[in-house]
């Protein structure tokens, strides 16, 4: 697509594409990090395709894309090995009465590849798996209340998470009550929060890292904290999976949690998701133990056959072609050009390239330097115009150099209107209407 001024800019087939989808599906999409509310009023494009790094909404525009499928499809769309994975097994059935053996090749994939875990179930989504941990941790220490890392945004759709979201409506303050927090990084926070509810804590839930790297010694720290204090370390693995390493941020630091979840690249698109732990846990989920059976993972298309196929195929991608180092590599090219490119236009305080390098997002700051709604809004209006699709900076394996040069021009252009908007002190002139809005929020 070539590079338009924002005002000429306009998709007339996606905003009546967004008015079906609004009329059918509550919120007009499935995900809500998905809904049009989270781009620039009549800027939201519905996607036609995809391939590689690129897809085409429905007016015909092509765009580099970041944060592919919300981080899950970093190996690219149509990934041609992933692709012939699926493909062999949809002409052998996908789902029987029965075990498929491709449960057990799938499994002893993800073992092999996650080596800390001695067990895995598989789902489709990552609530599913990371509320399983959370209900066999209940089960196994015999507490109820559980402890969320507060400087991590999501866990979960079930309500024992989203009830401590401004979202919470439905959801019973009886349940939400027995969730409390701890911050990030703090051992001592931490370990007063396990104190206060003394025997109470069934299980630590966290991202293993997040935006930043963990302090020195913190993950190791933790670990001690839950020993000690009788209650199960869970890692929610969902973006640190792959992007990492291939075994995860517990591969790549070294700690080994009690319970770990994974999703989103796991199956470059397709739907699975795995719990993984110790088998001492996850056997109280099974057959072969004397203890109370626990409801752990039951689903009816958790091992669909070509699902569990597209994760293998995505495990073997990454190690025989070393994708994790690949996507670091791109991320430092992107974020170092992104940053030049905001200095250079005089906004380097103001646009912001934050995370590791495997899963950039970006910061969008005021004149006051707080972050700014309005200022984001700005933003994603110039790059849409540039043909540039990012909520975030997060890059998949398909991005080429071209791709990113491209995404560094497409900055410039915007970091010189941001600079304008700054220099006038209001950046309503470019938004083109209401600002984009945060995913939780109480009201709409």
């Amino acid at each position: 697509m070539e590079s338009a001024h924002t005002d000429e800019f306009a998709l007339p087939r996606s905003r009546a594409a967004n008015e079906k989808l609004h009329a059918m599906i509550p919120g007009g999409a499935h995900t809500y990090a998905k809904g049009d509310d989270q781009y620039p009023e009549h800027l939201a494009p519905v996607i036609s395709h995809g391939r590689g790094a690129h897809v085409w909404d429905v007016d015909g525009n092509r765009y580099v894309e970041y944060g592919s499928g919300l981080r899950s499809v970093s190996l690219g769309h149509a990934h041609p090995r992933v692709l012939a994975a699926v493909r062999r097994e949809l002409d052998r059935g996908g789902n029987f009465v029965r075990p498929s053996i491709v449960e057990a090749e799938a499994a002893e994939r993800f073992l092999e590849t996650v080596p800390t875990a001695e067990m895995v179930k598989f789902a489709k989504n990552g609530s599913d798996v990371t509320t399983a941990a959370v209900r066999l941790a209940r089960a196994v220490t015999g507490r109820t209340r559980v402890a969320i890392c507060a400087d991590h945004p999501f866990f979960s759709v079930d309500d024992w998470f989203i009830g401590t979201t401004p979202m919470s409506a439905g959801i019973p303050a009886a349940i939400t009550d027995l969730t409390v927090a701890f911050p990030y990084g703090d051992l001592a926070a931490t370990e007063d929060v396990l104190t206060r509810y003394r025997g109470e804590v069934a299980c630590l839930v966290l991202e293993p890292a997040g935006h930043a790297e963990p302090p020195p010694g913190y993950l190791a720290g933790l670990r001690r904290l839950a020993d000690r204090h009788g209650c199960v370390l869970v890692f929610d693995e969902m973006i640190t999976g792959f992007r990492w390493s291939e075994a995860g941020a517990q591969g790549l630091y070294g700690v080994v949690p009690d319970l770990s979840t994974f999703g989103k690249a796991l199956g470059n698109g397709f739907a699975v998701s795995a719990l993984a732990g110790r088998r001492d846990l996850m056997e109280w989920g099974g057959l072969r133990h004397t203890g109370d059976r626990v409801f752990l993972l039951s689903t009816t298309h958790g091992a669909e056959t070509h699902a569990l196929a597209a994760a293998m195929a995505v495990q073997t991608t990454y190690v025989e072609e070393g994708v994790t180092a690949r996507l670091h590599a791109l991320g430092e090219r992107l974020a170092a050009g992104v940053r030049e490119a905001a200095a250079g236009m005089g906004v380097g305080d103001h646009v912001l390239v934050r995370g590791r390098a495997s899963n950039l997002v970006f910061a969008t700051l005021d004149a006051r330097g707080e972050p700014s709604q309005e200022y984001r809004t700005l933003f994603l209006r110039q790059l849409l115009a540039g043909g540039v699709l990012a909520p975030s900076f997060v890059v998949s394996s398909a991005l080429g150099d071209a791709d990113i040069d491209r995404t560094v021009a497409v900055v410039a252009g915007a970091c010189a209107v941001y600079r304008k908007a700054l220099d006038v002190g209001d950046p309503t002139p470019w938004l083109g209407g209401r600002p984009v809005k945060p995913v939780f929020r109480r009201l709409v």
